[in-house]
């Protein structure tokens, strides 16, 4: 029987070579993420291979997994180590080699597999690992599910070995995900197009596929290196985004496109160098799509700007939005059980459900619509299009340090702070509170529409802050004030990584 994991051993040790070591706290709320060796070893790594085999049959879903690595010095070796606890659960496993999170997506449908097992930790910094999971297409992993796997692994519940264990490696993936992208077509409007992957795992796919496309692709930081020696490789770091915005103006390209480390967000830099935050260029994007599918449905997180309910165009064209939690999984699960056209989440998580696509998170689809756009747009350039946009004023998303395991306690008490003060008819901000959402932290919209958001990071040791005001800058100050002082008072929270 495969041992217990531990949460306590030491790098290059004995026992750490001896036996498996898994945090628990890795296991969050739709994905997996750990610091490697410091929480997780390779042992570790087989556990969590095994317990997935094991979920699986608990879940009733045939056990064949598509499995998949990105460029990260170390990511091959932990594919290994989870490929050899899928093999000892038995398994069918479909290794796909080094790959984008959508490229994996893509190979359940392509090669009618249920399981996904994606190794990376996508943005985040290097000595990070992580695995995207699901198990029903296009879905991953809901929080019920990571909370059964992470009971299976971390008390050693493991099903007894299973017979019928299988590799079967495809060295061409890479090419039947690039060719159903390109099955698109080429774009009508020439277009410069500054393509920005942070040395990432993207700068293998998408060069290609946007010139491919038609675009005369100017590459930035399209050297796969996983030091990341230029920046971390996502759309909301705003040495990502200047760096791209330097690249737009030097070259006078009509835009930037940037990628996160495994592919699947987009961020977008118009023509006159200035970054589009992500949330606004979904606002662009449900505008066009809006425009062709009378009374669309879309669904944002509660991170987004609060223009998909008062936008005039929308408006008009009947589409209707509705807010849930942050999260790729979240959202792209909400989008597809409630039939949304599009779920759109703020830091770049695009799922274009049938007939514009199959459900799951890509960053080149997203790129696709807004050259689209562009394309049904011909005279105008991107930043027409976002200067066409009613006007708000809205921060970057911030992010104070808290510890994983205080971060949703701290939260709670923000919470019952800011209901509190409803309840008993409060201002903030010199101002009625009309709403308060929680669905995911909380989102606190005053009368003027001017809101403050505060949540767990689903993914890292940090709170969420964001706000936003359709009047003034002064009334989004004002906001954030209000929740700052209220972050003060809790000793658990730490530095920001910005403040505006």
């Amino acid at each position: 029987m495969f041992p217990k994991p531990r949460q306590d051993l030491v790098p290059n040790t004995a026992e750490f070579e001896r036996l498996p070591q898994v945090k628990a706290t890795g296991f969050r709320e739709y994905d997996a993420r750990w610091l490697y060796p410091q929480e997780i070893n390779l042992l570790g790594m087989e556990a969590v291979g095994l317990g997935l085999t094991t979920l699986m049959r608990e879940r009733g879903v045939p056990v064949r997994i598509v499995v998949g690595h990105d460029f990260r010095s170390y990511s091959s070796a932990i594919k290994a180590a989870l490929i050899t606890g899928l093999l000892a659960g038995g398994a069918e496993v479909h290794d796909i080699g080094l790959a984008l999170s959508p490229m994996a997506y893509f190979a359940q449908f392509d090669l009618d597999v249920e399981g996904v097992a994606m190794v990376t930790a996508s943005h985040n910094d290097n000595g990070w690992t992580g695995i995207k999971m699901g198990m029903d297409r296009p879905l991953t992993f809901s929080p019920d599910d990571m909370t059964a796997l992470k009971e299976i692994v971390m008390q050693a519940k493991y099903a007894p070995y299973q017979d019928g264990a299988r590799y079967i490696y495809l060295p061409d993936m890479a090419e039947r995900y690039m060719a159903d992208l390109l099955k698109h077509g080429k774009i009508k409007r020439r277009l410069k197009v500054v393509v920005s992957c942070g040395n990432g795992t993207a700068a293998a796919f998408a060069p290609h596929v946007l010139a491919e496309l038609g675009c005369e692709v100017i590459p930035l930081n399209c050297k796969l290196d996983y030091t990341f020696p230029a920046h971390n490789p996502n759309p909301e770091d705003l040495a990502m985004l200047d760096a791209t915005r330097d690249a737009v103006r030097e070259h006078k390209a009509d835009l930037g496109l940037v990628f996160d480390g495994d592919g699947d967000r987009c961020g977008v830099v118009d023509n006159k160098g200035e970054a589009i935050f992500a949330d606004k260029v979904g606002v662009m994007l449900a505008r066009d799509i809006a425009a062709l599918n009378k009374d669309a449905h879309f669904v944002v997180d509660v991170k987004s700007t609060g223009l998909f309910e008062t936008d005039p165009v929308l408006k008009s064209h009947g589409a209707k939005t509705a807010y849930w939690k942050t999260g790729h999984s979240y959202i792209k699960r909400y989008s597809h059980e409630t039939g949304a056209l599009v779920g759109f989440e703020k830091s770049g998580h695009f799922f274009f459900n049938p007939p514009l696509g199959r459900g799951y998170d890509d960053g080149l689809v997203a790129a696709f619509a807004v050259l689209d756009m562009l394309d049904r747009n011909p005279d105008k350039t991107l930043a027409d299009l976002k200067d066409a946009l009613p006007r708000t004023w809205q921060s970057p998303t911030m992010s104070p340090h808290c510890a994983d395991e205080e971060k949703y306690g701290v939260v709670d008490r923000v919470v019952k702070h800011f209901e509190d003060v409803a309840a008993k008819g409060g201002k903030l901000a010199g101002q009625n509170i009309r709403e308060l959402i929680t669905v995911n932290g909380v989102r606190i919209v005053l009368d003027d529409g001017t809101w403050g958001l505060v949540r767990a990071s689903s993914n890292k040791p940090e709170l969420v802050v964001v706000v936003e005001s359709p009047t003034s800058e002064e009334n989004m100050r004002a906001i954030f004030t209000e929740i700052d002082k209220e972050l003060a008072k809790q000793p658990e929270v730490g530095e920001y990584n910005q403040k505006i």
